[in-house]
């Protein structure tokens, strides 16, 4: 009963002391804070519940990883909130090997593994690499290339039934439809919509652009959405499209439940899509809609004479999406014209704009050339010196900035960890496509 005062008493005190704070917070117009106290107490409630439920782990981190830049761009790009993801990630590993040690869980073996391995161990020895500035480099790299790796692991024990399935591709579905919307709602109404009035220094010049078209001079404005970037949103769009119509094809085949709601979301994510402008995106969205009704027609099981379903799911799903885009442009016909105008005079090749050829083969094989005029290619720069997050290792720890990048991913690895890394890149990747056909 002593204890039991004590710790009462102790609350009692802590919980005089926050509301003081945050009485002061608010007299002082600090509303920034208080949203980040607001953020840490509701993690910390998390990460209690992810010690004993993994799978909840598994899909905080999934919604996290989604509306992080979000709460970046509102809470002036903040340090701890970048790291985030890595502690849920963490302690959903850590939640998912005690149970795998209690027998409750299944554990993934990769036919693969073999072939990652020296791509694995080369990018450790790269941490230390003399041509670094900081070993900081080194690990924040790694922490890019590797820590998320496990999620393989996480991913086979968390899906072993059909509900399973369902309930991780429905879940999809709903954050592409929710985060469509928010960028076509961005694209319709401008850049003052989901961004704050000034954005953190690291922030400002992705979160703003503006195209212009080529022949006919119309400005049209690039969405975020969610995301701190146009290029991430178009990003998510490719992987998104896969998703959903994929899931359009499972639910019609094994399950009733979730359908029309699958196909809002598709729809979205094809106005989305046109609306990003973005080429890359469309191109891509494109290639692999029409692969996967081919992919759909060959890998139907005719034996069980459901070939016709699949037919169905294409059908209903070029429909609705045919559909959803028709509505985006009667309802608004002069963003959709300007967005129209930039794909047809870039990717036309009767256009005098044509950036086919360029932005398909002539600008990435300059930039894998231009890797080569770093006098380290041979040996490298070291793991993370050309990686996504050097700029917080310059703001952590005061080391000199390298200023060695490259649009090209094997031109990266190449100025990263030397010119042996593109092969032992293709080696595993190569085993990995193998294992999955």
């Amino acid at each position: 009963m002593r204890s039991q005062a004590l710790i009462g008493l102790c609350v009692f005190f802590f919980a005089v002391l926050l509301a003081w704070n945050l009485a002061g917070k608010i007299v002082a117009g600090d509303m920034s804070s208080i949203a980040f106290v607001a953020l840490v107490l509701v993690a910390l409630a998390v990460a209690i519940k992810i010690l004993s439920n993994w799978r909840l782990g598994f899909y905080s981190f999934l919604v996290w990883i989604l509306f992080e830049d979000l709460v970046r761009k509102y809470l002036g790009n903040n340090m701890a909130i970048y790291f985030a993801k890595d502690v849920l990630v963490g302690l959903t590993y850590i939640a998912l090997l005690i149970d795998i040690r209690r027998g409750r869980a299944t554990i993934f073996r990769p036919a693969f593994w073999l072939f990652f391995f020296p791509f694995l161990w080369l990018g450790i020895i790269q941490i230390f690499n003399s041509n670094s500035p900081s070993v900081v480099y080194g690990l924040m790299g790694a922490k890019m290339y590797f820590y998320y790796v496990p999620l393989m692991f996480v991913s086979y024990a968390l899906i072993r039934n059909d509900e399973d399935l369902r309930k991780f591709l429905a879940v999809n579905a709903v954050l592409a439809g929710v985060i469509s919307s928010l960028g076509i709602a961005q694209a319709i109404l401008g850049h003052s919509f989901l961004n704050p009035t000034t954005l953190a220094p690291d922030l400002r010049e992705l979160g703003a652009l503006d195209k212009i078209t080529p022949i006919t001079n119309q400005i049209l404005s690039l969405p975020t959405a969610v995301f701190v970037s146009s290029g991430r949103f178009a990003y998510y769009l490719m992987v998104a499209s896969i998703l959903v119509m994929g899931t359009v094809g499972y639910l019609l085949l094994y399950c009733k439940r979730g359908r029309k709601l699958v196909y809002i979301a598709f729809a979205l994510v094809l106005g989305a899509t046109l609306f990003s402008g973005t080429r890359g995106a469309v191109v891509y969205v494109v290639a692999s809609v029409l692969v996967l009704a081919v992919g759909f027609l060959w890998g139907a099981p005719w034996r069980w004479r459901q070939a016709h379903r699949m037919v169905t799911a294409i059908r209903r799903a070029f429909l609705v999406g045919s559909l959803g885009l028709a509505a985006l442009l009667l309802l608004f016909p002069d963003q959709a014209a300007s967005r129209l105008a930039f794909y047809t005079e870039t990717l036309s090749p009767s256009s005098s704009a044509f950036e086919g050829q360029t932005r398909g083969w002539t600008y990435p094989v300059e930039q894998l050339e231009l890797a080569f005029t770093n006098k380290n290619w041979v040996l490298g720069n070291g793991t993370g010196t050309a990686s996504l997050g050097g700029q917080y290792v310059v703001r952590i720890t005061g080391a000199p900035p390298i200023n060695v990048w490259v649009e090209d991913g094997y031109g990266l690895l190449i100025i990263e960890m030397g010119i042996l890394a593109p092969f032992v890149w293709l080696l595993w990747s190569i085993a990995l496509m193998i294992t999955g056909w």
